[in-house]
């Protein structure tokens, strides 16, 4: 395979530890946690939505891990798509690769119209189309600079998640133990309400996992962000390290906080938490410590939340779309970048797919929303499940050639049970989202149509590309490895400081 050349300009390795940190913590922290989490405890109980959070959470450390091995002696930016190509199949990596530009573009006209809906809590007299343009703009500026400028942007924005987070799992144990108010009447009785602690049985939880997916989806930034980072044979597996404490205290424990404090029959959990900010599950406790302008607090704390999501989203697209054109698998234009790094048309095109949110002069924001959510929803599992299969056939060829795994810079501890219990999972949740479509006597052919679209979008941009190019499964002893960074033999400690080769410079 040979890659296009850019037109002027390289991509800048200026991203540092510290970016990188922040960009694994703001992709792995969105609405869904702000929002969502109250209708997941709604649908499945307290006890089953901490497994969920908790099983979902365990998929997802073991995908880093693989995605970290990956990354790590292969960091480009266009990651998991050209590790697909690769190791897998090159029509596999190419549906792949479409299939995430797709996603997080469409993801981010999703935020864009959430925009609308959270900026009428103080503007309910202004257009929500003019906030969409806005801050389509502002995301767009933000993006085009360069990327240390967006590493910049996004630190800050992902901070104050954090540190909202950590606030709100602080008042939620004072007011357990009673220092605060609001407490008295939570406790571990709440977990014995009703059909609690797991209500609904496995249909429940199967019905939730899409939703706590969706949550976590962004976490594999760290693999795109890997072909613009300092030295990313250490800042990867470091990063990569951290993901599952993260996820422990800002997933589980907040999961923990809520079922200990809200009853799961409460009605207010199943609302709309975006439309209507004063019954998000982190607003109603607030409220309960007696803490004043806690639904004006939320309200921005969302709306940076979505920002934060939106800017990251821009960005891994945007990548995306640039390393597909330098594999020759979109137009030549895409992988043109700027003097500062930017691939400034990729950019671009994926601001238009974004501009879809400005349909709200057409339809509903609050329709358009859920219609868009919809459509994005499926394609981050199978971005992971993409991942899983890399990671799995990639490590079989590396030891089918007799290479040494102690000259990888970094080695997920959890193969093969990770990519194959992530397989599973990712393979379980989408098939089994709506499987009610096809019960009863007649089978609902819109519902279902409804929820696999963007799994059959896939499977006909896979097999499409197959079918045209006549592209084959890629052997074992096929596999090149030629090009991925290793520790040097001499000092198996070196990888950690190598310095990479240019960011998505692949073999011809």
């Amino acid at each position: 395979m040979t890659a296009a050349t850019p037109s002027s300009g390289q991509l800048k390795r200026t991203l540092t530890s510290r970016h990188l940190n922040m960009i694994a913590i703001g992709g792995s922290i969105g609405t869904g946690l702000f929002v969502s989490s109250g209708a997941t405890i709604a649908q499945s109980g307290p006890g089953g939505a901490l497994l969920s959070f908790a099983v979902i959470g365990l998929m997802v450390y073991f995908l880093m891990t693989s995605l970290g091995e990956l990354a790590a002696c292969m960091p480009v930016s266009g990651s998991f798509s050209t590790y697909a190509s690769r190791y897998v199949e090159e029509s596999f990596g190419f549906a792949l690769g479409w299939n995430y530009w797709y996603a997080w573009a469409v993801t981010i006209a999703v935020d864009l119209v959430a925009v609308q809906i959270i900026m009428t809590y103080w503007f309910p007299d202004t257009p929500g189309v003019i906030w969409s343009a806005a801050f389509l703009a502002l995301l767009f500026a933000l993006n085009v600079a360069s990327v240390r400028f967006f590493g910049e942007a996004e630190f800050w924005f992902a901070l104050i998640k954090v540190v909202t987070i950590i606030v709100f799992i602080i008042v939620g144990v004072l007011m357990l133990l009673g220092i605060l108010e609001g407490g008295q009447d939570g406790g571990a009785q709440l977990w014995q309400l009703g059909d609690a602690p797991i209500a609904g049985g496995l249909p429940a939880l199967i019905g939730v996992a899409m939703i706590v997916g969706f949550s976590f989806q962004g976490t594999e930034f760290v693999g795109i962000a890997a072909g613009e980072t300092e030295n990313p044979g250490r800042n990867i597996p470091k990063a990569v390290r951290q993901i599952f404490w993260r996820i422990l205290l800002f997933y589980v424990c907040t999961i923990i906080v809520i079922g200990l404090l809200i009853p799961y029959t409460d009605p207010r959990l199943l609302k709309d938490g975006l439309s209507d900010i004063t019954i998000s599950p982190f607003t109603l406790i607030f409220s309960k410590a007696d803490m004043l302008a806690a639904a004006a607090l939320m309200n921005a704390v969302i709306l940076t939340s979505v920002l934060s999501a939106g800017n990251s989203g821009m960005y891994a697209s945007s990548r995306m779309l640039y390393s597909l054109a330098l594999e020759r698998k979109a137009p030549a234009i895409f992988a043109r970048v700027t003097r500062s790094g930017t691939p400034v048309w990729a950019l671009l095109a994926t601001a238009a797919v974004a501009g879809l949110c400005l349909l709200s002069f057409l339809f509903s924001p609050g329709k358009l929303y859920l219609w868009l959510l919809n459509t994005s929803g499926m394609l981050g599992f199978i971005a992971w499940l993409g991942i899983a299969v890399s990671h799995y056939r990639f490590r079989r060829g590396y030891l089918y050639q007799g290479h040494d795994l102690a000259r990888l810079p970094y080695v997920s501890k959890f193969f093969p049970i990770g990519p194959l219990f992530a397989f599973g999972l990712c393979l379980v949740v989408m098939l089994g989202q709506n499987y009610q479509a096809f019960l009863g006597g007649q089978i609902d052919w819109i519902g279902a149509l409804a929820t696999y679209i963007g799994l059959v979008l896939f499977v006909v941009m896979w097999w499409g590309h197959k079918l045209l190019t006549g592209s084959r499964t890629v052997r074992y002893k096929e596999m090149d490895f030629s090009s991925i960074e290793t520790r040097k033999a001499s000092d198996p400690a070196a990888a950690a400081h190598a310095q990479p080769s240019t960011a998505n410079q692949l073999p011809a």
